[in-house]
């Protein structure tokens, strides 16, 4: 077996991941292979096509040394012995599960590129979110080969946007699971040498295929059902006088509970949790566990109502109607330090507001390209990177993600060129609302009254 790598998929998965994985094993190559040429591109220039905190400088550490980005997935495959597999696996919209399932037709199709173009036995690596046993359906495709020999491992990644560069170099834990007879342990052996340059072993777990698989599932569904519960208390703290910021802090002071994930706001977004927990809702039910996928699927309900709640409450606050009124948006990207807008909270905000007739001004530090095509079905929309601008002759302005930039902005000039009265609905709790309030802000907040 050679030492070369390979990554089919230069998204927010491959990318990152293989810079970090070439940067720490420089007797390594690494191959990132993907059809897209304009993301190749990107990725062979000074302007990735992702924005991560500290991963322009691990790919220019690496790259043209023993990191490459091509689209010709195919000598990829051939050159090497591990091939990792991170395509999209979106949410179906037809067919049998839509609007659950996950669409696996770019991994199947994959599966089906790898057998074609294997010139020898392979390691392969499932690094996209999927479903349960869906190990079983690639070793269905790879073992009609009559020649070679394939070997299926999971490893699901456990990255947070943001924060991926710091979450790959300092990771929790390293999940890879396998088949556990002798030709499945020395895959997986094979794969814990990669991760061991920098990856203390105590760190690095192995379990069998269908445990990494589930393990995946269960964690980001066990975070978004902390992002629902949080909200859930929020709308009741707003109705009782409570305080959810004093809430969340005696909660996360309880050790058996801890302080992650315990920020009320607008709801979680980004491309896996909803994805993962409508895909967990469809496995219970697929295997007639209905309670269960009941229970799961209320935290994306709950996740939906956050965001039809700030909005009812925006237009209360405006004496009942947006109709003609011009709404700011500060921040597009589902979180900070991304440009990511995939099933972000400011889209479904977005559009309930374009629904109540309101003119819309969006802002973002990083995510206007994206935010562009997002909105692209809405007439009424304008795009300012400046927030000073964005905030000019508006009524209202929501802030959508928890950019720092936002925190030190001048908004005693941005109240001045408000229309009045001036509304201002810190959605992350993340300003001074007593400086707001003396400023003369009307201030609306996720699980207080102020």
């Amino acid at each position: 077996m050679n030492r070369n790598i390979a990554c089919i998929g230069a998204g927010y998965i491959g990318g990152p991941t293989m810079a970090v994985i070439a940067q720490k094993n420089p007797d390594r190559k690494v191959i990132v292979a993907d059809i897209s040429q304009a993301r190749i591109d990107a990725w062979n220039s000074d302007d990735l096509p992702i924005y991560e905190p500290g991963l322009q400088e691990v790919v220019a550490s690496c790259r043209g040394k023993n990191l490459f980005f091509t689209t010709d997935v195919a000598a990829a495959i051939r050159e090497c012995d591990i091939i990792f597999v991170g395509v999209n696996t979106p949410t179906k919209t037809f067919g049998a599960g839509a609007g659950y399932a996950s669409n696996l037709q770019y991994w199947e199709a994959a599966a089906r590129t790898i057998l074609k173009e294997a010139n020898g036995d392979k390691i392969v690596v499932e690094k996209s979110t999927l479903p349960v046993r869906t190990a079983d359906s690639m070793a269905a495709v790879l073992h009609t080969h009559r020649e070679y020999t394939f070997t299926v491992l999971s490893n699901p990644e456990f990255l947070a946007e943001g924060s991926a560069i710091n979450d790959l170099l300092n990771p929790d834990r390293v999940l890879i699971g396998g088949p556990q007879d002798e030709q499945g342990k020395a895959a997986i052996d094979a794969l814990v040498q990669v991760y061991a340059t920098w990856v203390s072993r105590d760190r690095i777990l192995t379990t069998n295929v269908w445990s990494s698989e589930m393990s995946k599932l269960a964690a980001n569904a066990m975070l978004a059902q902390r992002i629902s519960s949080i909200n859930a208390f929020s709308a009741l703290c707003e109705e009782t006088g409570a305080d959810i910021t004093e809430v969340a802090n005696v909660l996360g002071m309880d050790h058996r509970i801890g302080k992650y994930f315990l920020k009320a706001g607008p709801g979680f977004g980004g491309s896996c949790f909803k994805k993962d927990v409508l895909n967990l809702v469809y496995l219970c039910r697929s295997y007639g566990l209905h309670a269960c996928a009941d229970y799961w699927e209320q935290v994306v309900i709950m996740n939906d109502a956050q965001q039809e709640r700030i909005v009812e409450r925006t237009v209360k606050a405006l004496f009942n109607t947006l109709a003609g009124k011009r709404m700011a948006l500060f921040g597009f990207a589902f979180k900070a330090n991304t440009g990511d807008t995939r099933e972000t909270p400011a889209l479904t905000v977005a559009n309930l507001l374009a629904e109540e007739h309101a003119d819309l001004v969006v802002t973002d530090p990083k995510a206007l390209e994206n935010a562009a095509k997002d909105l692209a079905h809405l007439p009424k929309v304008t795009f300012e990177p400046d927030p000073y601008l964005a905030a000019t002759n508006v009524d209202a302005i929501l802030v959508m993600t928890e950019w720092d930039c936002y925190k030190t902005l001048d908004w005693k000039q941005i109240y001045a060129n408000m229309r009045q009265p001036a509304l201002i609905f810190d959605t992350r709790n993340i300003l001074d609302h007593a400086e707001l309030k003396q400023i003369g802000f009307k201030v609306l907040a996720v699980g207080k009254i102020i």
